[in-house]
């Protein structure tokens, strides 16, 4: 009986406690914790790790605005104009936001959007013969050509087997002597058959100028280079054709003229070789002669 009391006491206690949990009290002492909860944060913290980033803060420039709070009252709107961006102006404020509407535009979609539409690609069977050329001035049947340095030299051809039409074509002239590419005419466009017309005496002024020496024609497409491996269908580098060019001598007057594998005499070897053979003709018919008189037969 005397723990009577003292029962009663604890149990008192502890049904007080649980009743001042769970009693709703007033706010009274809310906006004192969070003032100094903000203040101990901004003092110890960076701001740029307390502040709570609002929507109009620009990732891209690391500028963030502190997100204002909403427990707190004349502390809250002071919170809501301090800027953690390093400059801390507000300039800086008002460009960040200018610059967070125009990323907040862009990715909502008000802008124009490009999209780029796929190459178109031509199907083209690979059992089939790669393009080429055929020649038609000068014709096949002509022979060796050769052409004097400084004229116009004309070349005409057709397509064979072509099935994806280039869209441009190089036209060189080849010389193995010097290892040189001669261009005749570059991004030339394509028909049904080409010719081109090649000046050779702006050839002159060229720093590689043309020798006496046998060239060849090529021909390919202008997007591909000239060793290029021929595909099926497509046009394949054409180098087929050869010409020569000469260099013209200058002007020489008759008289003064030497031919350098020509000779107005005969040589000693050559006088020798007539004098031997005159001389065996004599003695084979006196002997001959000789021969027969002495037999009587004549």
């Amino acid at each position: 009986m005397r723990n009577l009391p003292f029962l009663w006491l604890v149990s008192s206690l502890v049904l007080f406690a649980s009743l001042a949990s769970a009693w709703p009290w007033p706010e009274l002492f809310d906006p004192v914790v969070v003032r100094r909860q903000d203040r101990s944060s901004s003092a110890s913290s960076d701001p740029s790790s307390s502040a709570t980033p609002s929507t109009t803060g620009s990732s891209s420039s690391g500028t963030i605005t502190a997100k204002p709070s909403a427990s707190s009252g004349s502390d809250s709107s002071s919170s809501g104009s301090d800027s953690s961006s390093g400059s801390g102006s507000d300039s800086a404020t008002s460009s960040d936001k200018d610059s967070s509407e125009t990323t907040a535009d862009s990715s909502s979609g008000s802008g124009s959007k490009t999209t780029k539409e796929p190459a178109k690609t031509t199907a083209v069977d690979p059992r089939l013969p790669a393009g080429g050329i055929q020649m038609v001035t000068p014709a096949v049947t002509a022979g060796p050509q050769y052409y004097r340095a400084g004229t116009n030299i004309t070349f005409g051809w057709n397509y064979t087997s072509l099935s994806v039409t280039p869209t441009a074509i190089d036209i060189l002239a080849s010389c193995s002597a010097n290892n040189h590419y001669y261009t005749i005419a570059t991004n030339q466009s394509v028909e049904e058959s080409g010719s081109v017309t090649w000046d050779t005496n702006a050839e002159k002024t060229a720093s590689v100028q043309l020798l006496t020496e046998t060239y060849t024609l090529v021909i390919h497409d202008a997007a591909m280079d000239v060793s290029a491996t021929a595909q099926a269908g497509f046009l394949g580098t054409y180098s087929q054709f050869t010409f020569g060019i000469y260099q013209p001598s200058p002007y020489a007057d008759l008289d003064s003229f030497k031919c350098a594998t020509c000779s107005g005499g005969m040589s000693d070897m050559d006088r020798q070789a007539l004098r031997f053979v005159f001389g065996m003709a004599v003695v084979t018919v006196l002997s001959f002669s000789w021969f027969v008189g002495g037999l009587g037969l004549f």
